[in-house]
C-alpha cells in the first residue's frame, strides 16, 4: 500500500515542475515509514498543543501547489460560520485514521491505506488520534508558510 500511496503523490507532481534538469523526488521505503521526519528540511511545530511534522516535497513557484509527508499527534478544530477548509487537499493516509463530520452531519472515517479529498468549501469537524499522510494541496490564492 505504501507504494501506491507515493506513486499517487508522485504523479501529482506537475509535469511544468521537472522541467529543465529538476529531477522526481523519490523517497525511500525507511523514509516512508517515517525517518523522512529527521531529514533536513522536516519541520516540526506545535498548534494548540498538538505535535505536528512536515516534510514537504514540492512546492510550486506560483505556491499554488504543494505536495508532501504529514504527521500529527491528536487534534481536533472546527471549520464553520464563514471559514471553509480554504484548499483543495487530497491526502493518502499511511497510519491512524481522522473523523471528518460535514456541517450537514455526514460522518466519514478515514483510515489508513484510504484516500480522501476535501474540496476548498467544505465546512465541518476533524478529529484524530493522530495520523501520517501524504498530502497534495491545490491553493487558488497561493499557501502561506
Amino acid at each position: 500500500m505504501k507504494k501506491i500511496g507515493l506513486a499517487v503523490v508522485c504523479a501529482l507532481i506537475p509535469v511544468a515542475a521537472l522541467a529543465g534538469g529538476a529531477k522526481p523526488i523519490v523517497l525511500s521505503k525507511a523514509e516512508v515509514g517515517g525517518a523522512v521526519f529527521a531529514l533536513p528540511g522536516a519541520k516540526t511545530a506545535v498548534h494548540d498543543g498538538t505535535r505536528t511534522s512536515d516534510f514537504m516535497m514540492l512546492m510550486t513557484g506560483d505556491r499554488k501547489y504543494e505536495a508532501g509527508m504529514y504527521k500529527s499527534g491528536p487534534a481536533h478544530f472546527s471549520v464553520t460560520g464563514k471559514k471553509t477548509y480554504g484548499v483543495d487537499e487530497f491526502m493518502y493516509f499511511l497510519k491512524g485514521e481522522v473523523t471528518l463530520t460535514s456541517a450537514d452531519g455526514t460522518v466519514q472515517r478515514i483510515h489508513a491505506g484510504e484516500a480522501v479529498v476535501i474540496p476548498a468549501a467544505w465546512q465541518g469537524t476533524w478529529d484524530t488520534k493522530g495520523y501520517t499522510k501524504f498530502y497534495a494541496i491545490y491553493a487558488p490564492k497561493g499557501n502561506a508558510d
